[in-house]
């Protein structure tokens, strides 16, 4: 199993030019990061977590600056958004974006995606909450289709266009992995339809999700397919994570508080402890 580290990196935070070779310097695989364009003052949509919503949520940088900066001061770490909320971007930016970061990166990118929970901040993209998540196979199936053809077009309900000229194309053929985050009851068909892997959250029912991803390596393979899991907000606990393992887990994110360096890097260090202990890559000279 490979473990990276996830954070939400905001202007509060540690600046990602410092988090990266920070990371690197470590037996560490991956750096995730996440984004919410803006959270609503009327905060009617209750935070999934059950809590008062964390002060970074309304504070993060742009994830696609970030990892480009990210970008120019690591040669090894994967790189990813943990997640993209893509139903809140128009495609044929975020194609560009994407392919843009990959070729700067080197091929290291990952787009992971979400469809989001909260209703106004959607509405104020002018997406419809019930309709996310056919807005989000849409908007992904585009982006694949511009990343991949020199004359790309789309036509479908909530994305539509002719035929483009959309460089550049990403290093990654086809293109970069597509990563569907979510824990909803269809999340495993849209998976195994639109998707290259899935990242789920441990939190709630650990034996339950840990069949979920069992049930979804078998249908994979049925299908002839090789589906991989990143598991977001990984326990720091070995025992566990060999659990995880066990039922198909290729990926764990541990998460970093969002803070300065001396928050940080404690979080590190024992990030880098718990990947050893369980058999995480080492960096390559």
């Amino acid at each position: 199993m490979r473990v990276g580290v996830a954070i939400v990196l905001t202007d509060e935070s540690i600046d990602p030019v410092t988090l990266g070779p920070m990371v690197e310097q470590r037996p560490l695989e991956s750096l995730f990061v996440t984004e919410h364009t803006h959270i609503p003052v009327s905060r009617r949509t209750p935070y999934p977590g059950g809590r008062e919503l964390p002060r970074e949520y309304a504070r993060t940088l742009d994830p696609f600056v970030a990892l480009s900066a990210i970008a120019t001061v690591t040669t090894r770490i994967r790189l990813g958004t943990g997640v993209c909320l893509l139903v809140e971007r128009d495609p044929l930016v975020t194609a560009k974006v994407t392919a843009s970061l990959d070729r700067l990166s080197l091929g290291r990118f990952e787009l992971g995606v979400g469809a989001g929970w909260n209703v106004e901040e959607m509405a104020n993209h002018g997406v419809d909450f019930g309709r996310r998540f056919g807005v989000l196979r849409e908007r992904v199936e585009a982006i694949r289709r511009l990343w991949s053809d020199d004359e790309a077009s789309y036509h479908g309900r909530y994305v539509d266009f002719d035929p483009v000229w959309s460089w550049p194309k990403p290093i990654q053929r086809p293109g970069p992995p597509v990563v569907l985050g979510g824990d909803g009851p269809q999340v495993l068909e849209r998976v195994l339809r639109y998707a290259d892997a899935w990242m789920p959250r441990a939190s709630g029912d650990e034996d339950r999700l840990r069949q979920r991803i069992a049930e979804l390596q078998t249908r994979a393979r049925e299908a002839g397919r090789r589906i991989g899991v990143t598991l977001y907000n990984a326990p720091w606990d070995a025992a566990a994570l060999d659990a995880y393992e066990r039922a198909g887990v290729d990926r764990a994110l541990v998460r970093l508080p969002s803070g300065g360096v001396s928050d940080v890097e404690p979080a590190l260090d024992r990030a880098a402890a718990l990947a050893e202990r369980i058999g995480g890559r080492r960096p390559r000279s």
